[in-house]
C-alpha cells in the first residue's frame, strides 16, 4: 500500500513549478518592452582599467555629459570644469543608460531619469541614485581613477 503525499510536499512542489514559470515571464516582459540597443546589462560586470584615458574635457558638454558604454560610466559636466562620474547602469533592472540630455541622464527601458549633478532620481520607476564612480582630471584629460 502506498501511502498519498503529505500536503506539505505537494505545496512545496507547486510553488517550485510557479516561480519557475514567474522568472521565464519576466525575462519575456523585458526584452519586448526595451529598444533593440537597451539591452539589460549584468549589474556584476568587470571594472574599466584603472589610469586609462576615458575622454578630453572637450568630449564632454557643459550642462550635459556623455555615455561610455564599454566602460559602463557616464561622465557629466554640470557646471564649466566641474566633471562627475556615475555608474551608466540603471538602478531599477540593470539597463545601460543611454543618453544625457536637458539636466538628466536618461535610462531608455523604462525611462527611468537622474540628475547631472548627483545622479538622483529625478523620474522613477529608478529606487535610487546610480552609483558615483571615481575619475581623474588632469590638463585636457579626464582619466579613469
Amino acid at each position: 500500500m502506498t501511502n498519498p503525499p503529505a500536503r506539505r510536499t505537494v505545496l512545496g512542489t507547486g510553488a517550485a513549478f510557479l516561480l519557475a514559470g514567474c522568472s521565464k515571464y519576466g525575462d519575456s516582459n523585458t526584452s519586448s518592452a526595451a529598444s533593440p540597443t537597451a539591452t539589460p546589462s549584468p549589474i556584476a560586470s568587470s571594472k574599466p582599467s584603472a589610469g586609462r584615458e576615458l575622454a578630453k574635457k572637450s568630449d564632454i558638454p557643459v550642462g550635459g555629459g556623455k555615455v561610455f558604454k564599454e566602460q559602463k560610466i557616464v561622465v557629466t559636466q554640470p557646471k564649466k570644469d566641474e566633471f562627475k562620474a556615475f555608474s551608466a547602469i540603471c538602478t531599477h533592472q540593470g539597463c545601460t543608460v543611454n543618453k544625457v540630455a536637458d539636466g538628466t541622464i536618461d535610462c531608455p527601458c523604462h525611462g527611468s531619469k537622474y540628475r547631472i549633478t548627483d545622479a538622483s532620481v529625478v523620474a522613477g520607476p529608478a529606487p535610487r541614485p546610480l552609483p558615483a564612480e571615481k575619475i581623474t582630471v588632469k590638463g585636457k584629460s579626464i582619466y579613469l581613477a
